[in-house]
């Protein structure tokens, strides 16, 4: 509305002091997070306890289907520990999208209560909907295991030896983008505000479980992944306070890239092979990792370990699938994925030689005999049918 020549100005005052609210009650839910991350103790030593409480979680579409026969390869992989009582599996229902939509969240209070009883969670791919699906905006599954359970590193590795690839990408899973994703607000019609979050003692801890790791495996080279030129705050400190972390590990060098110039660079094949160790925070380690794993077959091959201090969950890297399911082709899902979290899983615990097992089973699956192929359909192979074949790899080892 005009006044004269002079644009009347609409007052916002309603408007901001309602964002300001929200935005206030963020600030509060994250500085009592940072209290919390505070007053954390050590790693959980597994070789410590009495039994090893591993929950297994189906989640949705092919999830279940997955997941079941990882557990059964796990499971005789891990016979006498089972027999013995060290190792105790634990199956856990609720975490469906039905059961979430009925709660209103990410994850139902009685399924979280399961979950903290266990020590290591295996868990199936779960369904998010997204704005526009007709569905509610709830929380994801994975994002609100990771915070209540604050499994602050999501790490992947990614192995082509034949291209010189080995690359092990430690995204930091509890802030950046995804911390508060589902507490953005439209301040007006016209504005919507969405938030991200960097903490000091996040970026400390990612950054120390990465140059560790590159310490005992004898890499010599961490890639900070950022956009720092342009997101000065978040990713300015998440890069600032890595380069503290990494003057207390000199033998290792540091370098610093771009987000965009390194979904770029992995497809170098001169410049990728220079790669080790990928730390970048929770959104591009996202992308990132997505995009490095299709240099090993894609998503549907890759498994991924979300690691806390007290708590530890492995999963697959890809969604769903609903539409096999849909059309009838859930038992044809193929669960390489979830056989290589459980590698993973393995080497968590302290098991290293039998992870070492089950990892080299898998490539003369996938990569050298190749007497059964999953093609997620009637073409190729069943899921049971392949969890047979890796386990008969496995005698002969």
């Amino acid at each position: 509305m005009r006044k004269g020549n002079k644009m009347e100005s609409k007052d916002y005052t309603a408007a901001l002091d309602l964002a300001a609210e929200k935005f206030k009650k963020i600030l509060e839910g994250q500085l009592e997070r940072i209290e919390d991350m505070k007053s954390q103790g050590d790693f959980t030593d597994y070789s410590k306890l009495e039994t090893i409480k591993i929950g297994v979680c189906g989640g949705d579409g092919i999830g279940p289907i997955i997941s079941a026969e990882a557990e059964r390869v796990l499971e005789y992989i891990l016979s006498d520990l089972k027999a013995s009582g060290k190792v105790k599996f634990i199956n856990i229902e609720g975490l469906t999208l039905e059961n979430r939509i009925k709660v209103g969240k990410g994850i139902p209070d009685d399924v979280l209560a399961e979950l903290k009883k266990c020590d290591i969670i295996l868990k199936g791919p779960t369904t998010t909907p997204q704005k526009g699906s007709g569905m509610p905006n709830i929380e994801s599954a994975n994002v609100a295991m990771r915070k209540a359970l604050d499994l602050f590193a999501n790490i992947r590795p990614v192995k082509v030896p034949e291209e010189g690839i080995n690359w092990t990408i430690f995204r930091e899973n509890t802030e950046g983008g995804y911390a508060v994703g589902s507490l953005g607000y439209n301040v007006t019609d016209d504005l919507a505000v969405d938030f991200t979050i960097t903490t000091k003692q996040g970026s400390d801890r990612i950054a120390r479980l990465a140059y560790d790791y590159a310490r005992k495996n004898g890499f010599t080279r961490v890639s900070l992944v950022t956009k720092a030129n342009v997101i000065k705050t978040t990713d300015g400190n998440f890069l600032e306070d890595c380069h503290k972390v990494a003057e207390l590990y000199p033998e290792i060098t540091t370098d610093e890239w771009y987000a965009d110039i390194m979904t770029a660079k992995l497809v170098d094949k001169k410049r990728r092979r220079d790669f080790q160790v990928l730390l970048l925070p929770n959104l591009y380690g996202d992308i990132i990792s997505d995009e490095a794993a299709e240099f090993q077959g894609g998503v549907g091959t890759a498994g991924c370990a979300n690691i806390g201090k007290k708590y530890a969950m492995f999963e697959a890297i890809h969604g769903s699938a609903p539409r096999m399911i849909a059309e009838g082709r859930g038992k044809y899902a193929d669960p390489c994925s979830m056989l290589r979290a459980c590698v993973m899983l393995l080497s968590h615990i302290g098991l290293q030689d039998r992870a070492d097992r089950l990892e080299r089973a898998l490539d003369i699956c996938c990569f050298e005999e190749k007497k059964l192929v999953i093609t997620g359909r009637d073409t190729g192979a069943t899921c049971e049918d392949f969890g047979n074949y890796v386990m008969e790899t496995l005698k002969n080892l």
